[in-house]
């Protein structure tokens, strides 16, 4: 073992800082990744943009977020997850504030990549933080709970990013929301200051090669599951608030109150269900059960609600899609908990990583496809149909490629 100073952050209450900062740095993270669906009535407006260059601009995000993945998690390998996330997150905070200046389509391209390099580094430390701080029993509210600072982004950033803009346009909007966020490096500098800087040099044993990885058929199903859940829910992240504006005519105001509605429901119940998984566990449910259970039940509902907004008329529509947030994060909640699951402390961020990256090309695809569907039909309704279809297939991954949720044995054979 090297010697030094602590591998991790001891006792039950530090590890809760941790997560707790986590958390927050999440939620931080789908408000800066939502500001442009959120600005998008106006912003698309006032740079005279067609959907098709939207759903490129949306899109261009995850041309680096997408690859960066592997590159995110060489890093939290490299130099620990503490500084590999608090770097990322000062990349993401800057572009997000840069937004704000960008004078047309050329720039928002520029401002979304760098937005997504920085980005990219949230997964993986975020998967090496979780499993080197709590047990396999735990990651259920551990990820309900940073579940709901990914949705709960989305609904504060919609609502207060609304009335931002309703007093001081778009520009102002992400200005603010870049500079403020920043001020979450303070605490998580001072909690972590004590860590080390490379944890799983510690006894988890070395990390496995790509080759070992790439072998695993749950590695896959994950993949699987995982693509076709990122399209429909990158679907609803991107899109929502034009199709409330444009397709059911709300207002931005009253945009920003449904889509804020949406996602604190999808906040909420990823705490419950999170809780609910732990629980059902320590009551001796299997992890395979429990975890895959949710997780289909999830997208079975998403899948429902999604063809119910597309078939039914504007109110049945708008309750479709608050519904929709309760198997949002059936979903979101369940998948990080069955991934460090099976890949243990050595393979965290790497599996993470991996997983991430191929499972994001739904997010380059998503809103091309998207913006190209709506500019040649005149609707959204094909738009809903496919992102339904896509929720239902991702079954195949998690129900039947994915065998048993349990800790991988690695040979220990490092790359």
């Amino acid at each position: 073992m090297s010697t030094g100073e602590d591998a991790r952050p001891a006792g039950a209450s530090r590890a809760a800082v941790i997560v707790g900062l986590l958390t927050v740095a999440v939620f931080i993270n789908y408000i800066d990744r939502g500001t442009l669906a959120t600005a998008a009535p106006l912003l698309k407006r006032d740079l005279n943009l067609s959907n098709t260059q939207f759903g490129l601009v949306t899109s261009a995000f995850f041309w680096a977020y997408t690859p960066g993945q592997l590159l995110a998690s060489w890093v939290t390998e490299r130099f620990s997850a503490y500084r590999a996330l608090a770097a990322g997150f000062a990349i993401w905070s800057v572009a997000t504030a840069l937004t704000g200046l960008a004078s047309g389509f050329a720039s928002l391209i520029a401002v979304r990549v760098l937005l997504g390099i920085g980005e990219a580094s949230a997964s993986p430390s975020g998967a090496k933080l979780v499993v080197d701080h709590l047990a396999p029993t735990q990651f259920g509210l551990a990820s309900g709970v940073v579940g709901a600072g990914l949705a709960f982004g989305p609904s504060v950033g919609t609502l207060l990013g609304g009335l931002l803009m309703a007093q001081y346009g778009w520009r102002a909007m992400f200005a603010v929301f870049g500079v403020v966020a920043l001020i979450w490096l303070w605490p998580w500098f001072v909690a972590t200051r004590g860590a080390r800087l490379a944890p799983q040099q510690i006894s988890h044993g070395p990390v496995p090669s790509y080759a070992e990885l790439l072998s695993q058929r749950a590695l896959w199903g994950a993949v699987f599951g995982q693509l076709a859940s990122n399209y429909a829910l990158y679907f609803m992240l991107g899109w929502l608030p034009l199709y409330l504006v444009n397709a059911q005519g709300f207002s931005v105001g009253e945009m920003a109150g449904i889509g804020a509605a949406v996602y604190a429901i999808y906040g909420v119940s990823g705490i419950v269900f999170g809780w609910l998984a732990d629980y059902w566990i320590a009551r001796g449910g299997s992890l395979t059960v429990v975890r895959k259970s949710i997780v289909v039940a999830g997208h079975i509902g998403l899948g429902l609600c999604l063809l119910g907004a597309a078939l039914s008329g504007r109110d049945a529509a708008v309750l479709c899609l608050l519904v929709s947030g309760v198997f949002c994060d059936c979903i979101v909640s369940s998948m990080p908990a069955i991934t460090q699951t099976l890949a243990g402390p050595p393979a965290a961020a790497k599996w993470t990583a991996f997983q991430n990256m191929m499972a994001n090309i739904a997010g380059i695809v998503a809103p091309i496809a998207t913006g190209v569907v709506v500019d040649e039909t005149g609707s959204f309704l094909v738009a809903f149909l496919l992102a339904s279809g896509s929720a239902f297939i991702g079954i195949i991954g998690w129900l039947f490629i994915v065998q048993r949720v349990e800790p991988v044995t690695w040979s220990g054979q490092n790359c």
